[in-house]
């Protein structure tokens, strides 16, 4: 999405104005076999509301603060976070619709996950998957008309100079109302490098029925590091159409690309170094409708580790965190410690028993890299994670992210058998902790 060269295309645009109707839409699916969600967004909400603040960061202007002009594409919309270019429309759906006033400016949306931490663990998968409808525009009342599906790795946000080192996927681009999408690795320098910048590596699917514009599709990538050499894979409705490998580059340019955390982000882009720019022909109001965006994982090995638990712990023995009989948010480290854990992540352990001697202390095996004046509090709740904490302790770095020390906090006299929610909160929503395992004393 950062750079590419100009494509054109032709057709008409009286359809494409008539799209007023309530879009199809379906739940967020099932992961794949062996996949857990590990977050999604199903955009269900009041018609003409924004997108929930939680989930998602609304880009402003035409540049990130002190990054390129025009987001580095040379794209002409002024991006705002009004319902007019960015809302729910109570069908379920998110609508990002471009607009040209009457003196010709344009304006768009572009959004970004509030969260980072969407990666493969070592050894395993990570899946990017969203259901959308691109602008139902064709030929010259969609030139300039540029919607994306992509991600970005997380050391960009904050530093926005470090493109394309630290990597793009895109999971699907459109220009001009064609009926192509494209994937594209991003990775290396620019211009040239490994990835061929500023175009990247890019694979495309042509001819889809209905076109991308005249209905919903489903479009993934997995980045799949169970496999050597590592790989990259990009799908339209659940058939593969393009693979990077990890060999096609040196393994310093494939890990600083792909071993780390993404974001992701929905836009449309108007004009720019691809599409070209708009003309006075080019279609104003006609939105790119998204069903929903899910983000699932396969950890190491190939499956999920499955609770020890059983609803039968007990307090005083240490309970390893991958354990957990459900969670969100989190993701299993190197098969035996949860991690990428950030504000509203969570935890839940089935039947922890605490006997009836008062339970008096809660002490968990904690480890943080995080940057500084990032830090965050884990809080026992029990039974419900909406019930008050019964114990809280605060986390800051503790020297490194593989540098674990075992952190105390008072409890509130627990007895009985209880569900125990480990529950995870931070001011900021960069990952403030991995957790090896916790217990309980008297």
């Amino acid at each position: 999405m950062l750079k590419r060269t100009a494509l054109l295309a032709t057709a008409v645009i009286a359809a494409a104005l008539a799209l007023t109707a309530p879009a199809a839409t379906a739940a967020v699916p099932a992961p794949p076999a062996g996949f857990t969600t590990v977050w999604s967004d199903d955009f269900n909400g009041t018609a003409n509301t924004l997108p929930s603040s939680s989930n998602w960061i609304f880009d402003i202007g035409h540049n990130y603060p002190g990054g390129a002009a025009n987001w580095g594409t040379g794209e002409i919309a002024y991006h705002t976070n009004s319902t007019q270019n960015v809302s729910l429309d109570g069908n379920g759906n998110l609508r990002i619709t471009p607009r040209r006033d009457s003196a010709g400016n344009w304006t768009s949306a572009r959004i970004e996950t509030q969260r980072t931490n969407f990666a493969a663990p070592a050894g395993g998968v990570v899946r990017f998957e969203s259901r959308i409808q691109l602008p139902n525009v064709t030929g010259a009342a969609a030139q300039g008309i540029w919607p994306a599906f992509w991600s970005l790795g997380e050391a960009f946000r904050g530093n926005y100079t470090n493109w394309p080192g630290v990597g793009e996927i895109d999971v699907l681009e459109n220009v001009n109302g064609q009926n192509t999408v494209h994937g594209t690795l991003h990775c290396g320098v620019a211009p040239g490098g490994p990835c061929n910048e500023f175009s990247g590596l890019s694979g495309s699917r042509s001819n889809l029925s209905p076109s991308p514009q005249a209905g919903f599709h489903t479009y993934a990538v997995e980045l799949d590091r169970s496999t050597s050499p590592e790989q990259l894979r990009w799908y339209v409705d659940g058939q593969q159409f393009f693979t990077v490998n990890a060999n096609q580059m040196d393994a310093t340019t494939w890990n600083n690309a792909t071993h780390h955390g993404f974001f992701l982000i929905l836009n449309v882009a108007i004009g720019g170094s691809w599409p070209g720019n708009p003309t006075a022909q080019t279609a104003s109001g006609v939105p790119m409708i998204v069903d929903y965006v899910t983000v699932s994982q396969k950890n190491g090995g190939g499956t999920t580790p499955p609770p020890t638990g059983g609803g039968n712990r007990d307090a005083y023995s240490t309970i390893q965190a991958e354990s957990f009989d459900s969670q969100s948010g989190t993701q299993v480290v190197d098969g035996n410690k949860l991690g990428y854990i950030s504000n509203g992540d969570w935890a839940q352990f089935q039947g922890v028993k605490f006997g009836t001697t008062p339970a008096r202390t809660f002490v968990a095996k904690v480890a943080s890299g995080a940057a500084s004046g990032v830090s965050g509090l884990i809080e026992v709740r029990l039974d419900s994670r909406t019930a008050a904490p019964v114990s809280t302790i605060a986390v800051g770095n503790t020297g490194g992210w593989t540098s674990y020390r075992d952190v105390p906090g008072a409890l509130s006299g627990v007895t009985g058998t209880h569900d125990v929610y480990l529950t995870f909160t931070s001011g900021q929503p960069s990952d403030f902790v991995d957790l090896d395992s916790f217990t309980f004393r008297n």
